[in-house]
């Protein structure tokens, strides 16, 4: 996932700050500050080298260069650059963690496999173990 570079991005530039919500639908490169919420579900988000983010994310992919206070939700993958400076949870399927990288919280990575499987269990119904199974028209009872 070549995120690295700053072409065909929406662009926060170093000397802008943002407090408030920032949502979209195209990938967003964060050279400035933002305080609050960044909500990119399908979209990837970059926090360049001189970003700060003091909010709660959420993105496809997330590359962190710059510093990040709160949660990253990242439905495929988050990098974690040797100049980044995270505080707070990473939620991913995929993380990368250069060496140098300053990362204080947990991570919980869930593979895709294991998300498919957990839904499908919450999606069966419960049933109870003494009961005799359910049947169907058609079923013979035994006499």
């Amino acid at each position: 996932m070549p995120m690295s570079t700053e072409v065909d991005f929406a662009h926060i530039g170093n000397s802008v700050s943002i407090k408030g919500e920032v949502s979209g639908s195209e990938d967003l490169y964060v050279g400035g500050v933002v305080e609050g919420a960044i909500e990119l579900a399908g979209n990837n988000l970059v926090i360049g080298p001189n970003g700060q983010v003091r909010a709660k994310v959420h993105a496809k992919g997330v590359v962190v260069e710059g510093k990040v206070e709160g949660s990253i939700r990242a439905s495929e993958r988050a990098e974690l650059r040797k100049t980044a400076i995270v505080i707070g949870d990473i939620s991913t399927q995929r993380i990368v963690v250069e060496d140098g990288a300053s990362f204080v919280g947990k991570v919980d990575v869930q593979p895709e496999a294991a998300k498919a499987a957990a839904k499908a269990a919450e999606a069966q119904p419960k049933t109870n173990p003494g009961a005799p199974a359910p049947r169907t028209p058609g079923d013979s009872v035994a006499k």
